[in-house]
């Protein structure tokens, strides 16, 4: 009985965790609150299994208990076969046609909206961007704006946003559960789908299939922003001078140790097509250093000068000489400069 009893609290103990953990987690990275029309219909998938699921398991119990309690050896009683039910065509008609029919209640509405969210009726006259994965990290392009960002995507609320999706190396899986369900990302073929944000905020991406040491470290975010903001975010953009000169004498020895050191033959600022590393035409606007990092010069620094220990297996590390301290303070103070617009995550939503 001892034994019964710690398993049983054991069990207890451990159901009682995963509800409570069930709870826990970032408003803008759940895809059980829903703020965008992937999401929301994932969310209705959701439910309606759990809910077909659900009555299974009840049926099932009930009729579990009900065998345990009526067909129970009673105390005195001789033992006897119950009376056997193989070959009822009845009894063997519904459970043979109940499965059928919940597998098809659940099919339809998944059928339904697994075209819906693949429909690309709209995409000729809706804002097109050219997603890339990258280990570690996401490269967004917006065709026809001549406007290139990496980690962090811009988008409209209330607009539908198509991304034309491919890999550069590796399977990665494009996923933002508050506002829209998963894509493969290949390198083979290209896939394409929509997002769609109902409301302002900044919500948080992460690859869902597995593509090397850092994969759990390959975070970006997605802002969406009213139309008007957005299209002020655009003409900003668009008008970045990639040769202008940094404020202060710190950040101009940066820059041009930025230039020295070979860290424009990987990362661009502006429209340049460069994808070897990320653009960093707004990297002063970012919240975040390399996608994981709380966004200050500390961390800006530790990650120039040892991006290894940071993210294993990324592409940056040993790709340009190494830095003393005070030179890669420097560049820190060149990049964190780097704000073309006023629109900013920090703003988004408030």
């Amino acid at each position: 009985m001892k034994g019964w009893m710690g398993k049983f609290r054991a069990l207890t103990l451990f159901g009682s965790l995963a509800l409570i953990l069930s709870g826990c987690g970032q408003e803008n990275l759940s895809a059980l609150i829903p703020k965008g029309y992937g999401a929301e219909k994932s969310l209705d998938l959701i439910i309606l299994t759990a809910v077909i699921m659900l009555f299974v398991l009840i049926i099932v119990m009930i009729l579990y208990v009900t065998v345990l309690v009526r067909f129970r050896k009673k105390k005195g009683q001789k033992d006897f076969i119950p009376k056997q039910v193989e070959g009822n065509k009845t009894l063997e008609t519904i459970w043979t046609v109940i499965p059928i029919v919940l597998l098809i209640i659940i099919a339809v509405p998944t059928v339904t909206a697994t075209f819906d969210l693949a429909d690309q009726s709209e995409a000729s006259k809706s804002l097109n961007v050219e997603v890339t994965g990258n280990q570690y990290w996401w490269h967004f392009n917006y065709e026809g704006e001549e406007i290139q960002t990496s980690q962090d995507l811009y988008i409209p609320t209330g607009e539908r946003v198509y991304l034309n999706m491919k890999s550069s190396d590796v399977i990665h899986s494009f996923w933002v559960p508050a506002i829209s369900g998963k894509m493969d990302v290949n390198p083979e073929n290209e896939n394409t789908m929509f997002i769609e944000a109902y409301e302002e905020g900044v919500y948080y991406g992460k690859c869902a299939e597995l593509c090397g040491p850092s994969h759990a470290l390959m975070d970006f975010k997605i802002i969406a922003v009213s139309p008007e903001e957005f299209d002020q975010w655009v003409e900003d953009m668009k008008n970045v001078d990639p040769e202008a000169v940094a404020e202060g004498e710190t950040a101009q020895q940066g820059q041009a140790l930025f230039q020295e050191s070979n860290c424009m033959g990987c990362h661009a600022i502006g429209s340049s097509p460069v994808q070897v590393g990320p653009n960093l035409t707004n990297f002063g606007e970012r919240t975040q250093v390399a996608g994981i990092l709380d966004y200050n010069k500390e961390n800006l620094i530790s990650w120039i000068m040892d991006p290894e220990s940071i993210k294993p297996g990324n592409k940056m590390t040993g790709k340009y000489p190494d830095l003393s301290e005070e030179e890669a303070s420097k560049i820190a103070d060149y990049l964190m400069q780097l704000k073309p617009s006023s629109i900013t995550p920090e703003d988004a939503g408030k």
